[in-house]
């Protein structure tokens, strides 16, 4: 038998990743129609079938465990996602714009890792099935891989300057206009 006060804790924390990663379904449509970069709008796109993926698996864990998820909202996504909101506003698709994203992306992505490693390290403490744990551990590693995407894109490569060097620049060409 596991602390129940514990697992108490995980089943609430799995409720409100649910609602974290349905919340990301419905933004990220408008993060996707607002880039222009066509690797950050891929990076996304295909970041959003994940996220579909993550919440069936979310369901999946809840099924193993024979348990019904509790309506709620993640309150810090929904400030997260508001802030997102704020940040992409009143702003014309350009390189400025897609470095707004991925900041914003990358404030989403660093929460759910960190989310997710606390919810892996509470179902090994709990001793939940070693399923439950790779199903965590498969949505942790696809938010790490999301972030490194976002980071690789703002920060570019050996053969691209990056978001956040042409963001830079358009700043600097428009102020000596």
């Amino acid at each position: 038998m596991h602390n129940q006060d514990l697992y108490q804790l995980f089943m609430d924390e799995l409720a409100d990743m649910q609602s974290a990663e349905n919340q990301i379904v419905a933004s990220l449509p408008k993060l996707i129609k607002l880039a222009s970069f066509s690797e950050l709008k891929e990076s996304l796109s295909k970041h959003l079938e994940e996220t579909n993926n993550q919440v069936k698996r979310i369901q999946q864990i809840f099924s193993l465990l024979d348990e019904e998820p509790e309506e709620k909202t993640c309150e810090a996504m929904k400030g997260l996602l508001e802030e997102a909101d704020e940040i992409v506003k009143n702003k014309t698709k350009s390189p400025t714009l897609d470095a707004a994203i991925i900041s914003a992306a990358q404030k989403v992505e660093h929460y759910e890792i960190a989310s997710y490693g606390t919810l892996k390290s509470f179902a090994k403490y709990l001793d939940l099935d070693s399923e439950i744990i790779a199903l965590i551990q498969e949505t942790l590693d696809e938010e790490g891989a999301a972030d490194k995407k976002l980071t690789k894109i703002a920060e570019g490569t050996a053969f691209s300057s990056g978001i956040n060097k042409e963001a830079a620049q358009s700043g600097r060409t428009a102020k000596n206009k």
